[in-house]
């Protein structure tokens, strides 16, 4: 597990010592720190069209249209003949979260969700695992005879984009394929809401048996929601399963005002954790968010500038560190925000995977925790069963970092890590 900041002690291998092994790329359960995420495996094409090409198609302009398998092959095959394409990116924001994980953490994820059997050269499939961290576990993806789910964006000269997605076999995840032991001996499991939609697929049973796998053995579950279309259509089922499985819910400040009628991501957040142990909401130019419980006796104050707005003094105890309510003898509410690093960049080239990203240093930071636990038990850092390595003031940093850096970029996925010295902004980051 690779930890933020200048933490080398050693910098040889003592020849005393026996020889370390061969690194395994497959996640040892019993061995490795790791997180496990679940995803419907899609690639994105992004193509430059006409509207005539749009007309021809009969896809409606500027919506995100559901596109048979056949009709959405016509149509890309037609974009690789006129040469309209100009990128894939393996997407899913789950897909994009736990790549982003092994990124910054330098280690072992496991992904969970379907995959083409046989890959071809230029395939969906191909362009996946090629834009996929060879530190993402992919030994326990399901095989399948179709294509994985394909997302193409086409964008026409007056800057309109129109959607077309292709599901093909992205749903086709069975539950003989959901790795108990693989599961339960993680650090947190990621999910998103996007399969609480696939009704009468076999991915929504799947994710189920995850999520009970993961409760069974007290594994941190996290949940990314998807589009505020999504959380208004399936509102009560997303409420019900945050409720009965979810320690950690994700989402933005449009998803937020669906879920909770409040748009302002405070009013929100302090709605959301009436359900669920801690909420991450990224609100854009305004900044992120990140709210959860912690244990009253331990509480933090905060050397930081006071905050009021909705809530008076809202970030008065931001230093605190997270913790899951069940584990609080008399839980606070603890909010902390944070503005965008520098303002924000300059151009913003991608808006796509910036909540994925901040999402992706949170779990860093939990996994963090549970490597810590295990290799130093009796540290102070673990007098109390925290959720976090560190408090949310910091964890806010370093997602606010990591966010900063898919803006600035074009794809929706980091392809290195952070500066080594701006992993944490300050050498002392995990020491708080």
């Amino acid at each position: 597990m690779k930890f933020p900041g200048l933490r080398k002690i050693k910098h040889y291998f003592p020849v005393s010592q026996p020889k370390p092994q061969l690194p395994s790329f497959e996640v040892c359960p019993q061995m490795d720190t790791y997180i496990v995420g679940l995803d419907q495996t899609i690639v994105d094409v992004v193509a430059t069209v006409d509207d005539a090409f749009l007309v021809k198609h009969a896809i409606p302009k500027g919506l995100s249209n559901l596109v048979e398998h056949d009709k959405a092959n016509i149509i890309y095959q037609e974009l690789i003949e006129n040469q309209a394409i100009s990128d894939h990116f393996a997407g899913g924001t789950i897909g994009n979260t736990i790549h982003n994980y092994s990124v910054l953490a330098d280690d072992k994820s496991v992904l969970l969700g379907v995959m083409s059997a046989n890959i071809a050269l230029g395939s969906a499939a191909y362009h996946y695992v090629r834009h996929t961290s060879s530190k993402v576990d992919m030994n326990h993806l399901q095989g399948v005879a179709g294509d994985i789910g394909r997302g193409i964006t086409m964008i026409t000269p007056d800057g309109e984009r129109t959607f077309v997605i292709d599901p093909s076999d992205m749903d086709e995840l069975e539950v003989d394929y959901i790795p108990t032991e693989i599961v339960q001996s993680a650090a947190a499991v990621v999910v998103s809401a996007y399969p609480l939609r696939a009704v009468d697929k076999p991915i929504q049973q799947a994710m189920l048996k995850t999520l009970v796998d993961a409760k069974q053995k007290n594994v941190p579950v996290v949940m990314s929601l998807g589009t505020r279309h999504l959380v208004e259509e399936n509102r009560a089922k997303i409420l019900e399963t945050v409720k009965k499985y979810v320690n950690v819910l994700a989402m933005n400040e449009l998803e937020a005002e669906a879920l909770t009628g409040f748009s302002d991501p405070l009013k929100a957040a302090e709605a959301i954790l009436d359900y669920t142990d801690m909420v991450l909401i990224t609100a854009g130019p305004v900044g992120l968010y990140l709210c959860g419980h912690t244990e009253d006796n331990v509480k933090r104050e905060t050397t930081n500038p006071i905050k009021s707005a909705s809530l008076a003094d809202f970030n008065q105890y931001e230093f605190s560190r997270p913790m899951l309510r069940e584990h609080c003898e008399q839980s606070i509410k603890v909010y902390s925000h944070i503005d965008p690093y520098l303002g924000g960049p300059e151009l913003i080239k991608n808006t796509n995977g910036a909540g994925d990203g901040a999402l992706s240093a949170l779990l860093h930071d939990m996994a963090a925790n549970h490597y810590h636990k295990q290799v130093q038990p009796l540290s102070g850092k673990h007098e109390q069963p925290y959720l976090a390595y560190s408090s949310f003031a910091q964890i806010c940093k370093y997602a606010n970092r990591v966010s900063y850096e898919i803006l600035v970029q074009n794809a929706s996925r980091l392809s290195k890590g952070l500066p080594e010295r701006e992993d944490c902004l300050e050498e002392a980051y995990w020491e708080r």
